[in-house]
């Protein structure tokens, strides 16, 4: 019992000077000035690092859970520092006065919310977006798109791009922004914009740092202190006591890994907005000058200079020299998908040979948002995109992007490539810009081992010219192992040799660059490819009445067989249909009576003269039930009017029914049609589907304008 008590006495003495202690700190903590601290004292506030001293633990600061920042309408990417990162966008931002210039790639004096909306990723009503830096443009295209009016501007600094935000994996973006300012646009007075951890150093006693940048203090209070030096035993070196932002960007990797200091250490170069003695080289970004109270300090690296906000480095102005960026060759604007054989019987060296002929092409481009842009997809047994269209704007890049494809072996499935690109390259998100011409260059060793007849006829009706090169093709004796012979030619739109070119050995592989580049840059010819040509059901509307006459209805036919010879005819090709009228109507024959481009043409020519009134009007209805209801539905219905006079019954409810339906339409008018009468039939934009002659045997003059606005109409489409 007496020594029960006895430690009662002693637990109840230790608890009082306990709280004694306690209160005697509480009281010192008080007592201490906080906006002239001296660092001398025994303890450093809000720091977590505490004196040896004194045992007791001061509770270290959380780190901030991460999450993605959100932005006004009003911000433009030339405030934002970070060169690649997460935003949320608030409802609203499609309001004129939030300025946007360009079109797909934006001048950083652009809104970037503004931008998301006009580009499509976003509308009205906001939502996340990824955005990534890229270099300045000597000039910017304005459109409308999307309720978006974006502005041109002649050049600028700095451009961005915007997508929907996926995070990719291993990817760590900031969870808030730094700006080239003090005054954050989204963030108010006093709040933390930037969160950084240090990590532990080996050797010290230190406790691991939160550290946070405070916007909206006075400069004249800003204030920095060392840290804590490593024990010489450690080995360590004072750029291993620098820390990096979460998500920071590894320019050697381009890609964004989570920094360590090993990795700051061997990659030799600066953290981002940091000048390191140690590297000539300037950072990309500039961070916000730290304005912090005694509360919360700013971090003092040993040998690194802070920039202040508003300097540019010079060496960071002439990274991004605008005499030096290209827009692209605009006489060349085409969207291009190389296909690569990565079988396992290519070997090695001629996969090398392979990628020299890739970066010789790209060497010979000028790639740019103005002009070419180029992708890879590798294949073997099954089909990988290496890089889209939108990941290199230059031909610098993209020759170094081509240097690191590793190949991937197995079969040389060609239908299965083809067939994925049709399904998945050309999409608006993978860079698509629907104004320019599709292209997809197959390169097969020898033969394909699948079938691609199928898939290339698919892909053409989807609006992409198919170009095949066969390298070291199949002997006589090697022909009995082909899944499908004669491939090349079943995969091309035709076998003029223009679709398709062979090459005898790896070695002159190089000989046909600039063959291949002539062709795949001649866009008129490409806008009247296969593509074009094969991918149709077309209707003609011929007008049988009185007023024509026996004569010039011969010619009228003569007219109609001559558009019908540009066009590739088949079952699964396109297809031809035609009605004649007057105040009565006729199908002379329909999209499934003649599959052979010389069945049709006899057909034409036995269509004999009619003659009557003209109700045009109702002979639109008449063709959309009589013909167009049986066309396929993955096919264009082109519906091909030619008339010499006003109808006796409106046009305009029949044509607006057309018009509905998708029927596009191309109203051709001879000696006394009305012109108005035309554009109300005519697809809009008029001027594109309406064509007017004085006289009958003017028609011949026309066919090539109609013929190629029907192909670039077809090619003006996105394929998504």
């Amino acid at each position: 019992m007496f020594n029960q008590q006895l430690r009662l006495r002693e637990a109840s003495g230790m608890n009082k000077q306990a709280k004694t202690g306690a209160s005697k700190l509480a009281v010192w903590f008080q007592l201490l000035p906080l906006k002239n601290c001296s660092f001398n004292q025994g303890v450093l506030l809000a720091t977590g690092i505490h004196s040896n001293k004194d045992t007791t633990q001061i509770k270290k600061i959380k780190r901030p859970k991460l999450a993605v920042p959100q932005i006004n309408c009003d911000v433009k990417a030339g405030k934002i520092i970070n060169p690649e990162f997460v935003v949320k966008c608030p409802a609203g931002c499609q309001d004129p006065k939030y300025h946007v210039y360009g079109t797909d790639i934006y001048a950083s004096y652009s809104s970037v919310c503004g931008a998301a909306i006009h580009s499509g990723v976003l509308d009205n009503s906001g939502g996340k977006i990824l955005v990534r830096k890229v270099a300045g443009q000597s000039g910017y295209k304005g459109s409308y798109s999307n309720g978006v009016q974006s502005l041109s501007l002649p050049r600028w600094r700095e451009s961005f791009i915007v997508s929907e935000s996926k995070p990719q994996k291993g990817v760590t973006y900031p969870s808030a922004l730094t700006y080239s300012s003090t005054k954050s646009p989204p963030a108010k007075t006093g709040e933390a914009t930037k969160a950084y951890q240090k990590p532990p150093v080996p050797g010290t006693t230190a406790q691991p740092v939160t550290l946070m940048q405070v916007t909206g203090a006075p400069a004249t209070e800003a204030t920095h202190t060392s840290l804590p030096k490593p024990s010489p035993s450690t080995g360590s070196t004072t750029s291993s006591l620098r820390p990096q932002p979460v998500g920071h960007r590894s320019w050697e990797l381009d890609r964004w890994s989570p920094s360590s200091p090993a990795s700051s250490q061997n990659s030799g170069r600066a953290s981002p907005g940091i000048q390191s003695q140690d590297s000539p080289r300037a950072a990309f970004q500039k961070p916000a000058r730290a304005q912090v109270t005694c509360g919360e300090m700013d971090l003092w690296q040993p040998g690194s200079v802070l920039l202040d906000a508003g300097f540019v480095p010079k060496e960071e102005l002439s990274t991004q020299s605008l005499d030096s960026v290209s827009q692209g060759d605009a006489n060349c604007k085409v969207d291009l998908s190389f296909l690569i054989d990565g079988s396992s019987s290519i070997g090695k060296r001629r996969f090398r040979i392979q990628k020299q002929f890739l970066a010789d092409i790209a060497q010979a481009l000028d790639i740019g948002p103005g002009g070419p842009l180029m992708g890879v997809v590798q294949y073997g047994d099954n089909p990988a995109a290496q890089f889209n269209l939108r990941t290199h704007m230059n031909s610098r890049d993209l020759k170094a992007a081509i240097e690191k494809i590793t190949q991937r072996g197995g079969l040389s499935n060609a239908g299965r490539a083809i067939s994925y690109v049709t399904k998945n390259f050309f999409s608006k998100a993978n860079g698509n810009r629907g104004g320019a011409p599709n292209v997809a260059v197959v390169i097969v060793d020898g033969w394909p081992t699948d079938k691609v007849e199928e898939a290339s006829r698919f892909a053409r009706e989807s609006g992409i010219n198919i170009f095949f090169i066969t390298v070291e093709g199949a002997t006589e004796n090697e022909k009995q192992y082909m899944a499908e012979p004669n491939f090349s030619n079943k995969a091309v739109c035709r076998t003029n040799g223009f679709y398709s070119l062979s090459v005898q050995s790896w070695f002159s592989l190089h000989k046909i660059v600039q063959p291949l580049l002539k062709r795949v840059c001649d866009t008129d010819r490409l806008a009247c490819s296969k593509t074009c040509w094969n991918s149709a059901d077309i209707g003609f509307l011929i007008d049988g009445s009185s007023s024509v006459g026996t004569s010039n209805f011969r010619t009228v036919l003569q007219f109609v067989a001559n558009i019908t010879k540009a066009f590739e005819i088949s079952e699964t090709d396109t297809r031809i249909g035609a009605v004649q009228y007057t105040y009565e109507q006729r199908l002379e024959f329909g999209f499934e009576d003649y599959t052979t481009s010389s069945d049709v043409l006899s057909a034409i020519s036995r269509v004999g003269y009619w003659s009557g009134g003209t109700s045009t009007g109702t002979a639109i209805n008449y063709a959309l039930e009589q013909l167009f209801k049986k066309s396929k539905p993955n096919k264009r219905k082109l519906m091909i009017l030619i008339t010499d006079g006003r109808s006796y019954d409106d046009v305009r409810i029949p044509a607006m029914v057309a018009h509905h339906k998708g029927v596009i339409t191309y109203a051709i008018g001879v000696a006394w049609a009305a012109q108005d009468e035309l554009e109300v039939i005519a697809t809009h934009p008029a001027e594109d589907h309406a064509f007017f002659v004085d006289e009958f045997d003017s028609l011949y003059r026309i066919v090539p304008r109609v013929i190629q606005n029907i192909c670039t109409e077809f090619n003006s489409q996105p394929r998504n």
